[in-house]
Parts: structure tokens; C-alpha cells; sequence
């Protein structure tokens, strides 16, 4: 039969006919509508429409296939096809569950099922060579050797693994021999990443830092212009900030090498043996509101009550802090003068007023757990030398980033990396920071060295730094044992950031870890790693600007063919980031930090540089925390210098494509490569731009989510079982088993438990939809607000899990959701921005929609059947 003989049947002209109607009835144009009718026409006469399996597609096209508008095709919609097609077939993640397979689409289970063997057997690769390698009886042979034993070989595995490194570092390549040379020290890491344990960690290490030291090598000995001055100039700052990243990664990858992972050391049973403890709260002009949660957890503390004294540092001299403190039975002080700030606070309440063992402190809005002393001072008793023992600093409310950004809880924080990884890694050199609040320190060593650090405005770092050159010891405890506000606005968390990164560098040039006595050498390069770290912003800069200087002033800042750049630089970026990714997966998300960074660099940059020419320039500011933001606003103030780098590199983009069409031809593919980095640092940049966007906060107290039993007791004596699904410190979200129970203003009362104690708090229904009722505590006492702090926030596991709840870090996904965030800055720059910046950002905007949607897009939000849960 003629397979074309189905054409002449009148239905299918007619069907024809309505569906190019319906086109052009949306708005498609006559080509677009031509192209699709042909495309239709092939697609009747080669497949298979009719099959289940194409049918469950077409049921499901606007899913699978979210940028092909079914009702108004584009003339290129045959390229977006082929693209998701292909992205649906090779991107999609593993699933392995029964349900998932059945309800996968008939078309891609033969590819789906290669996949899945294909990816078990690279799994049980590494395992299996691994055993074959070293077997059970060699391994028990190893651990039988001495201390002395062990660490001689791993000495000389040293030495030979670093001979090794130098001659590849240093050994000439022609570009042929380079290529090959990375592929197969890629290949290596793809295998060597699927090891378990920590010699994965050790083995990618090795690799990447073999790359990354013959790309700077490369760099050094081969990509100067030494004759032209401009190329030379450009080149070194260059030059000189990837060697400045490069010292940050060396010793980035040595700090957080083997995190320790401390637990607790349990209390002795005898009570009387405990020490005492002053527990001090410093405030300054933070609203009472903040405080109180704060002062209220404290009283629940278990620890004995005759070895417990908290004091309210009061350095705004408030009478309705006097007042409070009066209340509730704590200790006041508010002194004369306020010279020093936080630190002169707290020094001044130690030499006047604290006679405890310990000091325990706690900022202001920092609610510490029940079980906080008993979790922290269990080491203090076991190690005579322990000076100070941190714990993490715990956010229950979002920062600017995760708000601006609606990344809350999705994607780990700023300063996730630092408390899940950098100081657990400290710990094991015996270099933990004192971060300022959530922490215990030995009074009788505090006092050794003066009291808390006041020379510098990082109080904190500097006290920690002292307590290890007189030889004592630090710990870290990985558990979060209290919680507070985040920084409000944008403004506030980058003013809080100016001051630590003056604070940091300061220490640098007055108090150098490098110089001076009492400090081993992996204390000395710990301390040297931070405090170069806030020294990120001019290097951040030069990255931001670099290409520019080719495309806009012509002069070569890599002086190599673009081939070369592309064998060199390749490498040691993805090295870098695989790397990073295997150690830090769990707490830093691929390409975050570049957005991190770049949302600070500007305003790091000037205070870093003063700070090392004039280290006491500079003063204390407080961190404002419990404020509001009544509508979602540009804040322009912040954004102008990125609005500036943002219009600089879009003149690079312009500048290459007239490079490209009336350049020199030579010139074509460095031109390619320059274009490329300006497009990656606009992607950047357009991150720093949705991140000064700020959302709506027009909730002072911040809710926490939660899953615990309740129960809602109702005037008539009519009991509610419910669960507790949210909380703040004025009301509560909870989730009844059934609908239609209460009503709006209806006066229950909420119960809960701690322990075996059960306790009531009067309330107030505020609003029901279905199940859920959103609750307002009403007319509570001092007693019942203690007692409601007690049963939520100061709950001993309220926030221990909460740092386990971010999924692994997926470097390629993490990309995609960068490009994204970056298109939302200027869509935001669109809607926001003046109405000259509104047409070019708007033009730029829809070309980048219209670039974007040859792309695969929502292979993560796809069914259960297409996008399984396991990777």
C-alpha cells in the first residue's frame, strides 16, 4: 500500500485545515504554521501516532516539552524539539522504583534501561578494582603496622607522589600532547570520584592541583607579552589574581581535607562537680522583641540553677531592659562609656560583675537550646587545655540571598559552607574560630589574655587567635545547639561583610598568624586562609573585567593561540569544580560563591585595601536584624556598581561581535573564547542584580517549620488532635485531621508537650483554610511566653536536622539554575529599571528567552515516571 495514500482521505484535510486555523488564530505566522504543517505531514507519514506511546506523549507535551507552545507554533520549534528530545533522553536521572518504571514512556525505556545498566556497572567499577587491588588480607596487613610505620609510608608516598606532580607540572607540552595529557587525568578523576572513602578525596585533590599548578606554570613561563607594555600590564593583574586564587584553593583544600565531626563528651553524673557558668547576652539597639525569645530559652537551660547566672548586656542603657531583666530574674549591666563596642561590653561585665568558671555567649537574637552547656561542656572537663569550644551559627530565617532569591532551604546559605565544612576541618588542626556568639570560653584563660580582643573589629577571630598563641586548644562542635535572625536587607548582610573582611585583614597586618610565637604551622596556614579570603574583591574584579581588555582595548592578556587557552583553562576549571564539589557537596552548591563573591566585591574591595595600609582605620557597626520590607523594591544603591560592570561587559559583547564580522580572521577564536567569558560574567553578574531585587518581609517574626503532635483545646472542652506544622514567637500553623471544626476568632487553647510535661497557652484562631489554621498566641504571661520558647525553639532537636535537609550538590544542574538566576536579574532590571535601561534590558532580555529556548528545559520538574528521585 502507498503510505502516502492516507492523504486523500477528506478527514485528514480537514483536520489539517482546523489546525492551521487554530495557528493563525493565536497569532502564529504563515511560515511558522507552513513549517509546522509540514512537520506534521512528515511525522503522519514516519511514525506511529497512533501508538500508546506517542499518544502518552502528546498527552503530556506541555510538561515534557514546556518552551513548544502547541497553539502557536515558531518557525524554529523543529530544533526546540530535537533539543529536549535529546535532553530527555540522555540528561534524565536515575530511578530504580518499581512504580517509576511502569509508568515510564514506552518510547525512551530501551535508552532509560541502557542508561541504568551503564551507570550501575560505572558504580560498581571503582568497588571492585578497589578490592581487587588492595584485597582483605593486604588491608588488615596495613592497619597492623605501627604509628611510626604508617606515617613513614605515607611520607614517602609523599615524596613520590610530589616528584611526580612537579615533573608534570613543569614538563613542555606541544597542544596535541597537553589534550592528551588532560584526558586522561580527567578519565582518572571520573573514576577515581566513584571511590568510597576519603581517598577519593585525597586522589581528586592531587589531580586537580596537578592540573591547576601547570595551567599557573603555563602561565608564568609561556603567556606574557613582554613587548607590548599594555598586553604586559593587563596580563600581570591577571595573572596575579588567579595566583591569588590559586594560594585560596591550596589552602582551602588543606583545611577542609578531613573534617573531624566532634561529638559531644557526655557530663560527669555527680551535679554538684559542674562548673559554674555566667551566660552573657550583649545588646546595643536591637528592639526588646529580638532579646526576650532569647533571655527566655536561657532560663530553660538545663543546667543546675545555683550555677547559672544570665546577664543582659545592655549597651543602649534602656530602663525597659532594666525593667525586663527585673522581671524575669536575670542580671543586668549597662555601663558608663561604650568604648570598644561588643567587645567592651563584654569585658567590661567580666571584670565587674562575672565570677564564672565559663562564659557562655550568645548574641542578642540567638535563642540557644535546652541542651546547649551540656552538649559544649562536656570537653571543657575532659581537656584541661580546651580554651573555647564554638558551636554553629544557626539561621531560622532567611538571609538576603535565599529570600531575594526564593532559595530558602533549597540551596545552602553563605555561611553553610563555613559551619557545615571550613570549621570542622579547622578543628582537626586544632584551629577552630571564635565566631562571637554560640560559643563557651574558659574564663581563667580569657582572663590570661586581657579579656575579648578589642584592637580590631573582628573581636571574635582575634580572641581565638590569642587563646592558641599562649598554647591552648580549641574544639567545634557540629551540631546546631541555638538559632537566630539572618540580616534583613541586602545592605545590612554586605555592611555586616565590609566589616568582617576589615576586621580579618586588620588581624593580618597588626597580628599576623604567619609571624610571631606560639602557633604551629597548620594553625598559622588555617588563620592564613580566612583572613586572605576576605581579600577576595579586587581578584574578583579583575576576573569580572579581564576579558575586556582584549575586546575593548586590544590587548592580549593571555598571550597564546585561543587552542591553547581553551587546553589549559578548561582543565583547571573543571578540575577545580568537580573537586569542590566532591568535598563541599553538602554545604556550597557549585557556582554559588561566584555569585557570593561578586555581590560583595565591590564593596570589599576599598575597605580590604585601606585596612592594609591603615589597620586601625575603620570603626565597629552593629548588624541590624527584625526589621521589615514593606514592598519588593530595587535597591539601586547597591546595584549601581554592578549596573556599571554590567554595561561594560555588554560593550564587550558588542565589541566581539564587530570583531567577528569585521576583525582580523586570525582573530576569530580568541575573539570566541573572550566572548564566551564575558557571556559567563554577565550570567554572574545578572545574579548579583537578582539578588538586590528585595522581596517582601512583612512578617517581623519568622516563622519555623515543623512536624510535631499538638492538640487545640476549645471552650467547651472539645479536643482537637492536630500537628504543629509551623511556629514563630507570636503564633502557630497547625494542620487538623479534619475540616470544618473551627472558626475565624474562636478562642482555644494550644497544647504541648516537652518531655513528660504537658502545657497549655491561650490563643486566638486567626485565619482556617481547609486543614490548616493559623493560630495567634493571646494574653500569655511571662510564665506561658517562657514556657512556649521552651516547647518550641529551645526544643534539644529543634534544629539538628535542618543542615542535613539540602540535596548533593549536581554541578551541572547547579549551572542551569545560575543561567536561570542570571536571566531573572535582567528581566528584573526590565521591570524595575529606568525607562531607558527598561527598553535595552528588555531587547536583551527576550533575545536571551529566545537563545534559552533551544535549550532542554524541566527535566527536574518532570513526573515521577520521566524524572526519578535517585541520582
Amino acid at each position: 500500500m502507498n503510505p502516502l495514500r492516507w492523504l486523500l482521505i477528506p478527514p485528514v484535510w480537514q483536520t489539517l485545515r482546523a489546525r492551521w486555523q487554530g495557528w493563525r488564530r493565536h497569532g502564529a505566522s504563515p511560515l511558522a504554521a507552513g513549517l509546522q504543517m509540514v512537520w506534521l505531514l512528515l511525522g503522519w507519514t514516519l511514525l506511529r501516532f497512533e501508538s500508546p506511546a506517542w499518544r502518552a506523549i502528546r498527552d503530556d507535551r506541555r510538561r515534557l516539552y514546556p518552551q513548544i507552545s502547541p497553539d502557536r507554533p515558531r518557525p524554529l520549534d523543529a530544533i526546540r524539539f530535537l533539543s529536549q528530545t535529546l535532553g530527555l533522553l540522555l540528561f534524565l536521572p536515575r530511578d530504580d522504583s518499581a512504580r517509576s518504571e511502569r509508568r515510564r514512556l514506552n518510547a525512551f525505556r530501551p535508552l532509560f534501561g541502557w542508561r541504568q545498566r551503564l551507570l550501575r556497572k560505572l558504580d560498581a567499577l571503582p568497588q571492585a578494582m578497589w578490592r581487587r587491588a588492595i584485597p582483605e588480607r593486604a588491608e588488615r596487613r596495613v592497619n597492623r603496622l605501627s604509628g611510626w610505620a604508617r606515617r613513614l609510608l605515607f611520607i614517602l608516598f609523599g615524596i613520590a607522589a610530589t616528584l611526580l606532580a612537579l615533573l608534570c607540572i613543569s614538563q613542555p607540552f606541544d597542544i596535541f600532547t597537553q589534550f592528551i595529557f588532560v584526558v586522561l587525568l580527567w578519565g582518572l578523576a571520573m573514576f577515581v570520584r566513584r571511590i568510597p572513602g576519603r581517598l577519593a578525596t585525597l586522589m581528586l585533590i592531587v589531580l586537580s592541583l596537578t592540573v591547576s599548578c601547570r595551567y599557573l606554570w603555563w602561565r608564568y613561563t609561556q603567556t606574557l607579552n613582554w613587548d607590548d607594555p599594555a598586553s604586559l600590564m593587563f596580563g600581570l593583574l591577571l595573572i596575579i589574581a588567579e595566583t591569588y586564587a590559586w594560594v585560596v584553593l591550596v589552602l582551602g583544600y588543606f583545611q577542609t581535607l578531613w573534617p573531624l565531626n566532634r561529638q559531644p563528651v557526655s557530663m560527669p553524673k555527680d551535679i554538684s562537680s559542674w562548673p559554674t557558668i555566667d551566660l552573657l547576652v550583649p545588646t546595643y539597639n536591637e528592639a526588646l522583641s529580638v532579646v526576650k525569645p532569647t533571655v527566655y530559652a536561657a532560663l530553660g537551660i538545663d543546667w543546675p540553677r545555683e550555677k547559672l547566672n544570665i546577664w543582659i548586656l545592655d549597651d543602649g542603657n534602656r530602663s525597659e531592659f532594666r525593667e525586663f531583666a527585673a522581671s524575669v530574674g536575670v542580671g543586668y549591666v549597662a555601663r558608663p562609656t561604650h568604648e570598644h563596642a561588643k567587645a567592651g561590653n563584654i569585658n567590661h561585665a567580666l571584670r565587674h560583675h562575672c565570677r564564672g568558671e565559663f562564659v557562655a555567649i550568645f548574641d542578642c537574637d540567638h535563642v540557644p537550646t535546652r541542651s546547649f552547656l551540656q552538649v559544649a561542656l562536656g570537653w571543657f572537663i575532659k581537656d584541661a587545655k580546651l580554651a573555647m569550644l564554638q558551636t554553629p551559627h544557626h539561621f531560622f530565617s532567611p538571609d538576603p540571598f535565599e529570600r531575594n532569591l526564593g532559595r530558602f532551604r533549597r540551596t545552602p546559605n553563605e555561611g553553610t559552607l563555613f559551619y557545615g565544612l571550613v570549621q570542622d576541618g579547622n578543628d582537626l588542626w586544632d584551629a577552630t574560630f571564635f565566631c562571637g556568639s554560640c560559643a563557651v570560653i574558659r574564663r581563667s584563660a580569657l582572663d590570661e589574655i586581657g579579656g575579648i580582643a578589642v584592637e580590631t573589629v573582628t573581636e571574635d577571630a582575634h580572641t581565638s587567635l590569642r587563646l592558641h598563641r599562649r598554647g591552648y586548644t580549641s574544639a567545634y562542635i557540629r551540631i546546631p545547639q541555638a538559632a537566630g535572625l539572618a540580616t534583613e536587607s541586602l545592605s545590612a548582610h554586605i555592611g555586616q561583610r565590609i566589616r568582617w573582611a576589615r576586621g580579618m585583614v586588620q588581624i593580618f597586618r597588626l597580628d599576623n598568624p604567619l609571624l610571631g610565637k606560639g602557633l604551629k604551622l597548620v594553625q598559622r596556614l588555617c588563620y592564613a586562609n580566612a583572613m586572605l579570603h576576605f581579600l577576595s574583591g579586587i581578584p574578583r574584579l579583575i576576573f569580572l573585567l579581564a576579558p575586556l581588555a582584549f575586546l575593548l582595548c586590544h590587548a592580549y592578556i593571555i598571550f597564546a593561540p585561543a587552542l591553547a587557552i581553551a587546553i589549559y583553562v578548561l582543565p583547571h576549571m573543571l578540575h577545580t569544580s568537580l573537586t569542590n564539589s566532591h568535598i563541599q557537596g553538602r554545604w556550597r552548591h557549585s557556582f554559588w560563591s561566584e555569585v557570593y563573591e561578586t555581590v560583595l566585591a565591590w564593596y570589599i574591595a576599598r575597605p580590604t585595601t585601606v585596612a592594609l595600609f591603615n589597620p586601625h582605620k575603620g570603626k565597629f557597626n552593629v548588624t541590624a536584624k527584625g526589621g521589615l520590607v514593606e514592598e519588593e523594591h530595587l535597591d539601586w544603591v547597591i546595584t549601581r556598581p554592578y549596573m556599571m560592570l554590567v554595561l561594560l561587559n555588554v560593550a564587550g559583547v558588542a565589541a566581539a561581535v564587530w570583531r567577528l564580522g569585521w576583525g582580523p580572521a586570525n582573530e576569530v577564536l580568541t575573539v570566541i573564547v573572550s566572548l564566551i567569558w564575558v557571556l559567563y560574567n554577565l550570567i554572574i553578574l545578572g545574579g548579583a542584580v537578582a539578588v538586590s531585587v528585595e522581596a517582601r518581609q512583612i512578617r517581623e517574626a519568622h516563622r519555623v517549620e515543623i512536624a510535631m503532635p499538638a492538640a487545640l483545646a476549645k471552650k467547651d472542652g472539645h479536643m482537637l488532635p492536630c500537628t504543629l506544622r509551623d511556629y514563630s514567637d507570636g503564633g502557630v500553623g497547625v494542620e487538623l485531621r479534619e475540616t470544618d471544626k473551627l472558626a475565624d476568632d474562636d478562642e482555644v487553647w494550644l497544647l504541648l508537650r516537652r518531655g513528660q510535661q504537658e502545657f497549655s497557652f491561650p490563643c486566638r484562631v486567626q485565619r482556617t483554610f481547609g486543614r490548616r489554621v493559623g493560630i495567634r498566641l493571646h494574653n500569655l504571661t511571662t510564665e506561658e511566653h517562657i514556657e512556649f520558647i521552651q516547647c518550641t525553639f529551645a526544643r534539644a532537636d529543634t534544629w539538628a536536622l535542618w543542615q542535613d535537609g539540602f540535596p548533593e550538590d549536581k554541578p551541572v544542574q547547579s549551572l542551569l539554575d545560575i543561567v536561570v538566576l542570571g536571566f531573572k536579574g535582567y528581566i528584573r532590571l526590565a521591570e524595575y529599571g529606568p525607562p531607558q535601561l527598561r527598553a535595552v534590558f528588555g531587547a536583551a532580555t527576550r533575545l536571551l528567552a529566545w537563545l534559552a529556548s533551544f535549550l532542554p528545559q524541566g527535566l527536574g520538574r518532570l513526573p515521577a515516571g520521566l524524572a526519578g528521585t535517585k541520582s
